[in-house]
């Protein structure tokens, strides 16, 4: 009986993450949003895994091929998750508001790298938005930041 009540407060309580894990973490979790844009499109396009590379190039220090397995990982990951909850509340938990704001404008570089804008592409990047919290306003800026990078407009 003691038995069964330990492993139900054990079942309760997360084990604490390492930093080298907590790290991975938030790279898979940003890698699969991103990930999850290029899937919403009719056609994955070798623009928009460039683009993810390079976005995640940007925010983790990592080499070439330690991209390419995260880029890797993240679509089996993709394939298998049923919402995006879990990705977001990791990089709520972990990443500031402008982090968060900056994963909005990776997606939206994803979104524009193939130089049009599907309406799958803009539903997942609305829904991840609402998650991680970012305001209607720094949503639209960065949009128009992706935008401006993409060379599709100025501001």
């Amino acid at each position: 009986m003691l038995r069964a009540l330990q492993d139900l407060f054990d079942s309760f309580v997360a084990p604490s993450l390492s930093p080298a894990e907590q790290e991975h973490q938030l790279q898979l979790a940003t890698a699969v949003l991103l990930v999850e844009v290029m899937r919403s499109d009719a056609a994955v396009q070798p623009a928009e895994r460039a683009a993810i590379l390079a976005a995640l190039h940007r925010q983790f220090p990592l080499e070439s091929d330690a991209l390419q397995r995260l880029l890797q990982l993240a679509e089996q990951t993709s394939r298998t998750a049923n919402d995006f909850f879990a990705f977001t509340s990791t990089l709520n938990e972990h990443f500031s508001q402008e982090q968060k704001i900056g994963v909005i404008e990776f997606m939206w570089q994803v979104a524009y790298a193939d130089g049009r804008i599907d309406e799958g592409e803009n539903h997942v990047i609305s829904r991840v938005a609402g998650l991680l919290h970012v305001t209607h306003g720094e949503y639209i800026a960065a949009k128009l930041r992706a935008k401006q990078a993409a060379g599709l407009g100025a501001p």
